[in-house]
This record gives C-alpha cells, sequence and structure tokens, in this order.
C-alpha cells in the first residue's frame, strides 16, 4: 500500500535534528550564563566601588585624593597617618569597646527572645496564638521614631538611662526575627517532635536537643541582622547615651564630623574601622545566612 503525501506536508519545513535542538539549547543556556555573569559584575562593581573608594582614601596620604589635579583611584604610597591621626584625637578604642558590648548584649537578648517566641507561635498550641503573632507583625508598621518618646520615659522611669542597659533592654525583642524564626520553625518535619514527644521530651527539651541543633542557619541569620542593626544604630544611642565615654562608632563619626574644620580622610579611616567588622562577619557566615533565608521561605 502507498501512503499519500498531501501538498500541505511537502511544503513544510523539515524538522530540526535532535543534535541541532541539543545545540541550539547549549548556545542560549551559554548566551544567558554569558548575561547573566556580566550583570552580576557589574552590579557588584557598583555596589563594591563605595567600600573601595573608603579603603583609597582612608589609606592615602591626607588631602592626596583631592588634589586639583584630578581624583586619585589608587593611593601613591600607602599611609596609616589617617588612622593614626584619629587614635590620637578620639577615644576610638572606647567607641569601639561600647559598640561591641552593646551589641553582644543586644545580640544574645534577641536572637534568645526571637528563637522562644517563634517556636512557641510555630509548634506550642495556645488561646490567642494567631492574633498575637499579627499583633507582633502589625508593629513592624510603626516607625521607630514614634515610639522614642515612649521609650525615654520608659528608660528614665526604669532609672537606666545613660547607662548600657538604655540601649540594650529596647532592643530585645524585633517582630521580623520572630516572623524569620516562626517560617523556619514551621519548614522543620512535625515527625522529629512527635518522636521526642513519644519518647518522652518535654516542650523545653525538645526545642533544646531536636530544634536547636537544627536550627544553625536561622541562628546565624539573626545574629548578623541583628548585630549588623545593633552596631549601625545610631539615633537611639545618640539619645539614651548622655556620657562621652559610652558613645558607640556611629556616633563618633558624627561627633568628628560636627569639628570646625571637615578632616575627610580621618572619617573615611574611621568609617573603615566601624564597617571592616561587620564585612568579615558576613564573608565568614554567609553560607548559613543564605541557608537560613532559604529554608525559613523568604525570598
Amino acid at each position: 500500500m502507498t501512503s499519500t503525501v498531501t501538498s500541505g506536508d511537502a511544503l513544510a519545513p523539515p524538522a530540526a535534528s535532535p543534535l541541532k535542538r541539543r545545540r541550539g539549547g547549549r548556545n542560549g543556556s551559554r548566551a544567558g550564563r554569558t548575561v547573566r555573569l556580566v550583570l552580576a559584575i557589574i552590579v557588584s562593581a557598583i555596589v563594591f566601588f563605595p567600600l573601595y573608594w573608603m579603603v583609597v582614601i582612608a589609606f592615602s596620604p591626607r588631602g592626596e585624593v583631592f588634589q586639583p589635579g584630578g581624583v586619585r583611584l589608587w593611593p601613591s604610597t600607602f599611609s596609616v597617618e589617617n588612622f593614626e591621626s584619629v587614635f590620637a584625637r578620639f577615644p576610638v578604642a572606647e567607641w569601639f569597646v561600647n559598640s561591641v558590648v552593646i551589641g553582644i548584649f543586644v545580640t544574645v537578648l534577641t536572637v534568645a527572645v526571637n528563637l522562644l517566641a517563634g517556636y512557641a507561635f510555630a509548634r506550642i498550641p495556645f488561646a490567642g496564638r494567631n492574633i498575637l503573632f499579627l499583633l507582633a507583625l502589625s508593629t513592624m508598621m510603626i516607625p521607630v521614631q514614634a515610639i522614642m518618646v515612649a521609650q525615654f520615659r520608659l528608660v528614665v522611669d526604669l532609672q537606666i538611662y545613660g547607662t548600657y542597659w538604655s540601649v540594650i533592654l529596647p532592643g530585645a525583642a524585633a517582630a521580623f526575627g520572630i516572623f524569620l524564626a516562626r517560617q523556619f520553625f514551621l519548614a522543620i518535619p512535625q515527625e522529629l517532635i512527635e518522636a521526642a514527644q513519644i519518647d518522652g521530651a518535654g516542650p523545653v527539651r525538645t526545642f533544646v536537643r531536636i530544634v536547636l541543633p537544627l536550627s544553625k542557619p536561622l541562628i546565624a541569620v539573626l545574629t548578623l541582622l541583628t548585630l549588623l542593626g545593633s552596631w549601625n544604630d545610631f539615633a537611639w544611642p545618640l539619645i539614651a547615651l548622655k556620657d562621652n565615654a559610652l558613645f558607640t562608632l556611629p556616633i563618633g563619626l558624627l561627633f568628628l564630623k560636627g569639628q570646625s574644620t571637615p578632616d575627610y580622610s580621618a572619617s573615611m579611616a574611621l568609617a573603615l574601622v566601624s564597617v571592616l567588622p561587620m564585612v568579615i562577619l558576613f564573608l565568614a557566615f554567609q553560607r548559613y545566612f543564605i541557608q537560613g533565608f532559604a529554608r525559613s521561605g523568604i525570598r
């Protein structure tokens, strides 16, 4: 039996071979990777340039960067005179220690509260749980400036104004951290918790022995976010601390900027001292940082 060929079939273009389709897809994916790589390099350069410019000014001889001949993108000689000047004129070491002490206490308290509250909202049923969680989330919509007066009166009434605790205690909880912890704990299989309960573990033991060992990415995210926020906080420490010896690095930067003759090189040196610890900390724990956001469902 002979098969008939219609005119439409005769005029149709021949189908591409699997080899050609595979080559086309491979070329397309390679071109897409090239475009993404170029965009990533451009965005990284834009983001990295301010930090690079800060390093150049900090290590350049004073006034060299802004010479009349044009802006220099690389110091002629690396000099530490800007660091020596700012450390000699201002108590930078005290400011740094204050930032470290306040940052550590705020981070420990905030992470502990966020983990406990997030676990309670995720795994412990109690009356009004959803309403309380929504109320906690609603505080994220209130600007910090709107509650500073009430917060100031609170620390004065507690007689902790002008001390470390006036900065530490008001930041001992964060609604976003509670939300992040709750989402992370909801992703932990319920079977693990039920197995621990069958073995006789109570809520505290289950949380300590089962949940916390699985929460290293979450703890890394909460630690980095809290420490970064506390380290860079400016407005509230400026209000709550009255003694110059208790100032933190951001307040010290403002104090340096307010001098009668602005010294941009010294300001950049102090800014680099303030920024560098956070950059190093993020680079060291970025893997856990990314995992924590990925496993909590935040994109």
